[in-house]
């Protein structure tokens, strides 16, 4: 049972992960910031991101030590939860540039494991 949830939640990493990157496809910077509605979805959707790694962690420790670099993950989706009002939209779009990408290649290969 704890592999299976594992694996449930690594698919939601996968599905999260891709929204982000499809919302955001062919933005710029000041296309996200500017844009209420997108800043919404795509912290919603790392917020989602961070709480299936929360999860994962809780299960399984060394499954989220492989997810990667687990509580900054964590610790940023406590920023919209938590923090809203001073949520870095700078900081939001270097996740989603750099981070997001790396993340779903790793969760990728860990779900393509037998």
């Amino acid at each position: 049972m704890k592999q299976l949830e594992v694996q449930v939640r690594l698919a939601h990493i996968v599905a999260a992960g891709e929204k982000v990157l499809r919302y955001t496809a062919g933005k710029s910077f000041d296309e996200y910031s500017a844009d209420d509605f997108l800043a919404s979805a795509v912290e919603r959707q790392l917020t989602i991101i961070g709480e299936a790694v929360t999860k994962i962690a809780q299960t399984d420790s060394a499954a989220a030590a492989r997810v990667g670099d687990f509580p900054r993950i964590i610790a940023f989706r406590n920023q919209p939860v938590h923090n809203y009002p001073n949520v870095d939209d700078n900081a939001v779009w270097v996740i989603v540039q750099r981070e997001v990408p790396l993340l779903l290649e790793r969760v990728r290969a860990l779900l393509a494991e037998p």
